[in-house]
């Protein structure tokens, strides 16, 4: 036992402490609004990056709707006695629990997905209790990346490409939103690379290699990578960036799946997934998305703003053919309609004509998004009683 006192601790836009229950409750939350619906078949799953994001809501989508079985990996730190475990470390332990109450058999592996020994070690459970892999859902963002063939770290970053970028930002690191401005030098031609090879399709690729190496994908496998389009109010920064430029390698990379032998002869299929905008952790660090964000939220309403979890229900569906696949002309599978709707987007671009008289309507959607960022760390979530001490030292999940 471990129980601490921990109190809310943040430096300019980071916060750098979780809380362990505020972090579990979001989880709860989640599970509790997914219609449970499991009849049928019970597919295999792996789920890359399930701590957070994109990667959790379909990791708690697929054991609600669909009883996936399989394994979570993602890359968390444990409390270590001065500083609590991160939220994902924290967000896994309640999805074990919450799975394993309602039955479900899924594992959690905590370790880097972009090394040789993970891929290894992953197989070899697949191997020993599984079996071959019917869906393979790759959502990882890190800042940095180890080649395994060649021992390179690569490092991303968040920069424009041909030139500075310079926007209106929200600054959300006190008490009160307010505007901001932010400039961002263009982005080199190595910075680029280096930002592809962390966050494009390589690694993708590398794992569906490696299961197929091994006979580990099922007949009609399918595969789907989480990327975003967004806004031509963030494109600069965003789609026209460094980061664009890893998506758009993933993009191509799943064109190069689907030609590949491996996947033809098991009648196998490979998808970007192009979602609708969500606080993440990863989102909240690029300049101009929470403005953006806020702008949205406010431009769709309290009930427009489609979450992470509505989202994957409707990813399942489509994966397990509950639903029609929904695919644009580059074969991309669309979940953000709602998001790029004109009406929605001509309403984001008048705010963002004058952003401050813009924060000033949106308020609600600043500080909404503001609460959204904490609660990625567990804080400020609704029935959480943060005065009292919290046990912090929650253990990984193990096996059943």
């Amino acid at each position: 036992m471990s129980l601490r006192q921990i109190e809310h601790k943040q430096r300019g836009f980071l916060i750098v402490n979780s809380h362990p229950e505020g972090a579990a409750r979001t989880v709860r939350r989640m599970w509790e609004g997914v219609e449970a619906r499991t009849d049928g078949r019970r597919p295999v799953a792996l789920v890359l990056g399930h701590s957070a994001g994109y990667g959790l809501a379909t990791l708690l989508t697929g054991l609600r709707r669909h009883g996936i079985r399989g394994i979570g990996v993602a890359f968390e730190g444990a409390d270590n006695g001065r500083r609590t475990a991160t939220a994902g470390w924290y967000r896994t332990a309640e999805a074990a629990r919450l799975a394993a109450e309602d039955g479900h058999d899924i594992r959690f592996v905590n370790t880097d997905a972009f090394s040789t020994d993970a891929k290894t070690h992953v197989l070899d459970l697949l191997e020993q209790h599984y079996g071959p892999v019917d869906h393979l859902i790759y959502s990882l963002a890190a800042p940095r990346r180890t080649d395994p063939a060649t021992g390179t770290v690569h490092h991303s970053v968040i920069k424009p490409l041909g030139a500075a970028y310079e926007a209106p930002a929200l600054d959300f690191s006190g008490a009160d939103p307010k505007v901001t401005r932010a400039r961002i030098e263009a982005g080199t031609e190595d910075e680029a690379r280096a930002t592809v090879a962390v966050m494009g399709g390589d690694d993708w690729a590398l794992w569906v290699r490696a299961l197929a190496a091994r006979r580990l994908l099922a007949d009609g496998f399918t595969t789907a990578a989480l990327t975003y389009v967004g806004s031509e109010v963030t494109a600069p920064v965003y789609r026209q960036g460094t980061i664009g430029a890893a998506k758009e390698h993933l993009e191509r990379t799943a064109h190069e799946l689907n030609a590949s032998p491996a996947l033809k002869e098991k009648d196998g299929r490979a998808f970007t997934v192009v979602a609708g905008a969500a606080v993440t952790q990863a989102s909240s660090a690029i300049p101009s998305i929470a403005l953006y964000t806020a702008f949205l939220r406010t431009a769709l309403g309290e009930h427009g703003f489609r979450s992470t979890a509505e989202q994957a229900v409707d990813l399942w569906d489509q994966l397990e053919g509950r639903t029609p696949l929904a695919l644009d002309e580059a074969g991309r599978i669309r979940l953000d309609g709602w998001e790029l709707d004109d009406r929605v987007q001509d309403r984001v671009r008048e705010l963002w004509a004058d952003p401050e008289r813009g924060l000033e309507t949106a308020r609600a959607g600043a500080d909404w998004f503001m609460g959204q960022v904490r609660e990625l760390y567990g804080w400020g979530v609704d029935g959480v009683t943060y005065g009292e001490p919290a046990e912090t030292d929650v253990p990984w999940p193990a096996p059943r």
